[in-house]
């Protein structure tokens, strides 16, 4: 599909795409797009940064500029599912830019704040509502929400939702919600459980399948560097403290070590925030706007509250502490290099974690290519052969220019490389008729 506007959207919808400078639609957009001109139920399989969000935002406004009528007291003619606040809030804003030009309501509903404004905002109704399900259950428990009404349901990034053990709110909101509709499940990775979430609430869907997890990774350069755990910070200072490193993610499992590894950076001198699940929301909230607007340089994160960052131009990932789950570590990288766009993803290793590395191999099928040349070097983090240890948390809950480690063993000192941010299509279109059942 070589232009939105050959899809037919709606003059409202094309005028806030040319604004935002969005031209081509993604693959994501351009397989999904023919499906929902005919109202399918869709199962998109697509990481976060390929366009899927406005690959299922477009269609929907498209839906309710053909079909207006006013929302019942309480209730949402769409409802969008996400995992964690910021997502939450990510999904309404974008929304709330590609409706600029329409008439259009909006809630967004997640825990962590207090819930009088959110029930003040589903007194009238609204067009759409994105909620967390934890949030949501609860106010539709208190009697504040009406799950009877939507016509399109979304969820996204459903296994994610799995993985934060949401699969039983996911269903009880299911159950509440009406069997005639549209039902679109964004995933970026396609396990049994979503195979089995998929059966069981989408009607004869189609499927559509872009960007495989093995491509991008390919697109990152990737390097490891084994230091000693009592190190860990100044190597990382070494690698951050680089002009060519724009803006990046640092990943830490436990929320603890987080504030630590914030507070390490910015009393040396270089604007960083961390975000996690005891951040209350107000923090969390100044702190992704911080990292926006460049006024934060590096944001260090754990995993979960990582899924809502949704920032073009991350030019690095440092992975501070290894993941003990391989699948994270591909979605931890997959911060970097949207939208088409390289990044780098650069691992700390102390001797404990070298299992975990082992195991990360396997999963992206590459080896990481090795950085010695550096004053941090440990060949007994290098050498080990312990097992990994059992951490209590499991998971962790909660520059522009060329250089950077090579892609050989024994590299250069690192220095990352970012490329200058180009625009790039992130919206989608489709006529969202003749709701379906679950």
């Amino acid at each position: 599909m070589s232009s939105f506007r050959a899809l037919g959207l709606a003059a409202p919808i094309l005028q806030a795409l040319d604004e935002e400078g969005y031209k081509t639609p993604t693959p994501i957009q351009a397989g999904a797009i023919p499906h929902l001109l005919k109202g399918k139920d869709l199962l998109g399989l697509a990481q976060t940064g390929t366009g899927k969000t406005a690959a299922f935002a477009l269609p929907i406004l498209h839906y309710l500029l053909e079909t207006p009528r006013k929302a019942t007291p309480r209730g949402a003619r769409v409802l969008v599912l996400a995992p964690t606040r910021e997502l939450v809030a990510q999904i309404g804003d974008n929304f709330a830019a590609y409706a600029r030009h329409m008439k259009f309501s909006y809630a967004v509903i997640f825990g962590g704040v207090g819930q009088n404004r959110q029930v003040e905002a589903m007194k009238r109704g609204v067009d759409v509502l994105i909620a967390a399900p934890g949030r949501l259950l609860d106010l539709v428990g208190q009697g504040h929400i009406d799950l009877s009404t939507p016509e399109i349901v979304v969820l996204d990034e459903a296994d994610r939702m799995l993985d934060m053990g949401f699969v039983h709110d996911i269903r009880k909101i299911v159950a509440r919600l009406p069997e005639k509709r549209q039902t679109l499940l964004f995933s970026a990775t396609m396990p049994a459980s979503i195979r089995d979430l998929a059966h069981s609430l989408l009607h004869e869907p189609e499927t559509v399948q872009v960007t495989p997890e093995s491509s991008t990774v390919d697109r990152i350069r990737q390097a490891v560097l084994f230091v000693d755990s009592a190190q860990k910070k100044e190597a990382l200072m070494m690698l951050v403290n680089n002009d060519r490193v724009v803006r990046a993610v640092v990943f830490t499992l436990m929320k603890h070590e987080a504030n630590k590894v914030a507070e390490y950076l910015s009393k040396h001198g270089i604007p960083a925030a961390a975000i996690h699940g005891n951040k209350s929301q107000g923090a969390r909230e100044r702190a992704m706007q911080g990292f926006r607007d460049g006024s934060v340089r590096v944001l260090v994160a754990t995993d979960i509250a990582a899924r809502g960052i949704d920032v073009d131009e991350v030019s690095h990932v440092f992975n501070y502490d290894l993941p003990n789950v391989p699948e994270a570590y591909v979605h931890r990288i997959g911060r970097t290099a949207r939208a088409g766009r390289e990044g780098w993803a650069v691992s700390l290793c102390e001797a404990e974690q070298r299992a975990w590395l082992k195991e990360i191999e396997k999963r992206i099928s590459k080896a990481v290519p090795v950085i010695t040349d550096h004053p941090y070097h440990s060949d007994d983090a290098q050498n080990s052969t312990l097992p990994p240890p059992v951490l209590g948390g499991g998971r962790g809950r909660g520059g522009r220019g060329r250089g950077g480690p090579s892609g050989g063993g024994r590299g250069r000192s690192p220095r990352a490389a970012s490329t200058r941010p180009s625009s790039s299509g992130r919206g989608g279109a489709g006529r969202s008729r003749g709701r379906r059942s679950s």
